[in-house]
Protein backbone atom coordinates (compact mmCIF):
# COMPACT_ATOMS: atom_id res chain seq x y z
CA UNK A 1 0.00 0.00 0.00
CA UNK A 2 2.61 2.17 0.70
CA UNK A 3 4.46 2.09 -2.49
CA UNK A 4 0.65 2.89 -4.34
CA UNK A 5 0.60 6.02 -2.27
CA UNK A 6 4.02 6.96 -2.80
CA UNK A 7 3.86 7.13 -6.74
CA UNK A 8 1.09 9.27 -6.67
CA UNK A 9 3.00 11.70 -4.02
CA UNK A 10 6.22 11.46 -6.26
CA UNK A 11 4.25 12.10 -9.62
CA UNK A 12 2.20 15.72 -7.70
CA UNK A 13 5.78 16.94 -6.36
CA UNK A 14 6.97 15.86 -10.60
CA UNK A 15 4.19 18.17 -11.57
CA UNK A 16 4.26 20.76 -9.28
CA UNK A 17 7.94 21.62 -10.18
CA UNK A 18 7.30 21.27 -13.96
CA UNK A 19 4.02 23.83 -13.45
CA UNK A 20 6.35 26.23 -11.31
CA UNK A 21 9.04 26.03 -13.94
CA UNK A 22 6.57 26.38 -16.71
CA UNK A 23 5.14 29.53 -14.85
CA UNK A 24 8.74 30.98 -14.58
CA UNK A 25 9.25 30.12 -18.35
CA UNK A 26 6.10 32.16 -19.51
CA UNK A 27 6.61 34.95 -17.62
CA UNK A 28 10.29 34.81 -18.89
CA UNK A 29 9.35 34.49 -22.51
CA UNK A 30 6.28 36.93 -22.36
CA UNK A 31 8.49 40.08 -20.28
CA UNK A 32 11.02 39.28 -23.10
CA UNK A 33 9.28 40.26 -25.87
CA UNK A 34 7.56 43.04 -24.71
CA UNK A 35 10.98 44.68 -23.23
CA UNK A 36 12.52 44.08 -26.86
CA UNK A 37 9.93 46.07 -28.25
CA UNK A 38 10.63 49.05 -26.64
CA UNK A 39 11.60 51.26 -29.72
CA UNK A 40 8.12 50.07 -31.06
CA UNK A 41 6.48 51.26 -27.93
CA UNK A 42 8.27 54.95 -28.40
CA UNK A 43 7.31 55.16 -31.88
CA UNK A 44 3.72 54.44 -30.58
CA UNK A 45 4.00 57.14 -28.10
CA UNK A 46 6.04 59.77 -30.48
CA UNK A 47 2.72 59.43 -32.41
CA UNK A 48 0.19 59.69 -29.51
CA UNK A 49 -0.26 56.42 -27.98
CA UNK A 50 -1.48 56.59 -25.14
CA UNK A 51 0.47 54.33 -21.79
CA UNK A 52 -2.95 52.46 -21.20
CA UNK A 53 -3.59 52.05 -24.63
CA UNK A 54 -0.34 50.60 -25.19
CA UNK A 55 -0.67 48.54 -21.79
CA UNK A 56 -4.30 47.29 -22.96
CA UNK A 57 -2.77 46.09 -26.10
CA UNK A 58 0.69 44.31 -25.06
CA UNK A 59 -1.60 42.72 -22.23
CA UNK A 60 -4.17 41.37 -24.78
CA UNK A 61 -1.35 40.31 -27.05
CA UNK A 62 -0.16 38.39 -24.27
CA UNK A 63 -2.99 36.90 -22.88
CA UNK A 64 -4.06 35.39 -26.55
CA UNK A 65 -1.15 33.87 -26.47
CA UNK A 66 -1.30 32.27 -23.38
CA UNK A 67 -4.75 31.24 -23.78
CA UNK A 68 -4.30 29.38 -27.49
CA UNK A 69 -1.52 27.28 -25.05
CA UNK A 70 -3.52 26.70 -22.36
CA UNK A 71 -6.83 25.19 -24.13
CA UNK A 72 -4.20 23.06 -26.23
CA UNK A 73 -2.75 22.26 -22.87
CA UNK A 74 -5.80 21.04 -22.08
CA UNK A 75 -6.75 19.01 -24.66
CA UNK A 76 -3.49 16.97 -24.09
CA UNK A 77 -3.95 16.49 -20.32
CA UNK A 78 -7.73 15.39 -21.41
CA UNK A 79 -6.47 13.13 -23.97
CA UNK A 80 -3.67 12.28 -21.48
CA UNK A 81 -5.52 11.52 -18.55
CA UNK A 82 -6.51 7.87 -19.63
CA UNK A 83 -2.82 6.83 -19.22
CA UNK A 84 -2.46 8.44 -16.01
CA UNK A 85 -5.83 6.86 -14.40
CA UNK A 86 -3.53 3.53 -14.04
CA UNK A 87 -1.01 5.37 -11.76
CA UNK A 88 -3.96 6.99 -9.04
CA UNK A 89 -5.16 5.48 -5.72
CA UNK A 90 -8.99 6.30 -4.63
CA UNK A 91 -8.16 9.59 -6.66
CA UNK A 92 -10.60 10.67 -10.03
CA UNK A 93 -8.62 11.14 -13.11
CA UNK A 94 -10.96 14.15 -14.28
CA UNK A 95 -10.57 16.81 -11.59
CA UNK A 96 -11.72 20.31 -13.33
CA UNK A 97 -10.83 22.57 -10.75
CA UNK A 98 -7.59 21.21 -10.77
CA UNK A 99 -7.86 21.89 -14.41
CA UNK A 100 -9.47 25.25 -13.77
CA UNK A 101 -6.78 26.54 -10.55
CA UNK A 102 -3.77 25.65 -13.36
CA UNK A 103 -5.56 27.14 -16.31
CA UNK A 104 -6.45 30.24 -14.07
CA UNK A 105 -2.84 30.35 -12.27
CA UNK A 106 -1.39 30.35 -15.72
CA UNK A 107 -3.52 33.35 -17.38
CA UNK A 108 -2.86 35.40 -14.19
CA UNK A 109 1.05 34.89 -14.83
CA UNK A 110 0.51 35.86 -18.41
CA UNK A 111 -0.97 39.02 -17.31
CA UNK A 112 1.17 39.73 -15.26
CA UNK A 113 3.67 38.97 -17.38
CA UNK A 114 2.56 41.55 -19.84
CA UNK A 115 1.75 44.36 -17.93
CA UNK A 116 4.83 44.89 -15.79
CA UNK A 117 7.07 45.45 -18.36
CA UNK A 118 4.55 47.26 -20.74
CA UNK A 119 4.09 49.48 -18.42
CA UNK A 120 7.70 49.82 -17.79
CA UNK A 121 8.52 50.25 -21.13
CA UNK A 122 5.37 52.92 -21.93
CA UNK A 123 6.77 55.25 -18.79
CA UNK A 124 10.41 55.46 -20.63
CA UNK A 125 10.51 58.91 -22.80
CA UNK A 126 9.99 58.44 -26.20
CA UNK A 127 13.02 60.09 -27.23
CA UNK A 128 15.11 58.14 -25.35
CA UNK A 129 13.39 54.95 -26.56
CA UNK A 130 13.82 55.74 -30.03
CA UNK A 131 17.54 56.18 -29.45
CA UNK A 132 17.77 53.02 -27.21
CA UNK A 133 19.09 51.19 -30.13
Amino acid sequence: MARTAFTPVMLGLAGGMALLLGTVGLYGVIAYSVSKRTREIGIRMALGAQEGELTRMFVRQGLWLTLTGVAAGLVVALAAMRLMSSLLFEVTSVDPLTYAAVAAGLVATAALASWLPSRRAASVDPTEALHSE
